[in-house]
């Protein structure tokens, strides 16, 4: 198996709005996104695969180490050999590979947050920095286009909090911020236990009006001039806000359950997305 076939496996398999959203690129494009969303996921699941977190700590000094190799053209990895590869042609820096890493290591580190600066550095590190990476490979004229995709990040990784409360609290974490819990008279101990406080939707509500800004302020960011060039974001982001959307929909209803789009809808947000990519920026949801 080729390192671009193992990277397309990865991503395949696990049935992600981000895989969904660079299908139409063409190929050079399509296996840099691939490797470097196969990336995200090997060290993404070092974390949440690995109970023992010395094991996992070790696991990823491993890929920091083949984030070095992949610079110098030594990669071990065929998610490294095949990521050697983008990062030459995309000139994707290093150091922001690293980053990725370090978000992934909060994980080990911590499993609550004190308040939404805590947050966002978690958010940046994780899903900020995937954006930045990602507009490199997608390209674009004007540098505007990167606190879009600063901004589209952690719109994305807000919705995926949400979306995964219930799940992450069964693996002991917990990201809604310790502030805006006291707040809001929510008590840790009965998401814990799976009970809905009275105030929990007014929490959920106040939590998803901060990622529904920032998805405002990414599309009103992105300069005319990149919006084509950057239209595989542009479809994650009509899935994902549209996720966020259904979210609000169901009451918050996450702690038991996770709510998710169908796979043709997630289709038919690609597909009108990739041909009126302007139709996000003028949808006020």
């Amino acid at each position: 198996m080729t390192p671009d076939a193992y990277c397309q496996q990865k991503a395949a398999a696990s049935g992600s709005s981000f895989y969904a959203s660079f299908r139409f690129l063409p190929p050079e494009k399509r296996n840099a996104l691939t490797a470097l969303y196969a990336f995200c996921r090997e060290v993404d699941d070092v974390v949440d695969e690995t109970r023992d977190s010395t094991l996992a700590a070790i696991k990823l000094e491993w890929w920091r180490q083949e984030v070095e190799r992949i610079g110098a053209g030594k990669p071990q990895h065929p998610v490294g050999q095949a990521l050697a590869a983008a990062a030459a042609h995309f000139h994707l820096p290093p150091a922001q590979l690293q980053e990725i890493i370090d978000g992934m290591a909060m994980d080990l580190a911590q499993t609550r947050y004190l308040d939404f600066a805590e947050l966002s550095l978690y958010c940046y590190r994780v899903a900020s920095v995937v954006g930045l990476l990602a507009a490199e490979i997608f390209g674009y004229s004007d540098a505007r286009t990167l606190e879009y995709a600063k901004d589209l990040g952690m719109a994305f990784q807000l919705t995926n909090i949400l979306r995964d409360v219930g799940e992450d609290l069964r693996r002991g974490r917990l990201y809604l911020p310790q502030e805006d819990l006291e707040r809001f008279q929510v008590s840790p101990e009965d998401l814990l236990q799976g009970r809905t406080p009275e105030n929990f939707v007014a929490l959920m509500r106040y939590e998803a009006k901060r990622a529904q800004d920032y998805y405002r302020r990414a599309f009103a960011r992105l300069p005319a001039a990149d919006r084509k060039a950057q239209r595989p974001g542009l479809v994650m982001a009509a899935i994902y806000r549209t996720l966020l959307a259904e979210i609000e929909a169901a009451d918050f209803q996450v702690l038991h359950q996770r709510i998710q789009l169908p796979p043709a809808r997630k289709l038919w947000l690609a597909w009108k997305t990739w041909l009126f990519p302007g139709w996000l920026a003028k949808n006020r949801a």
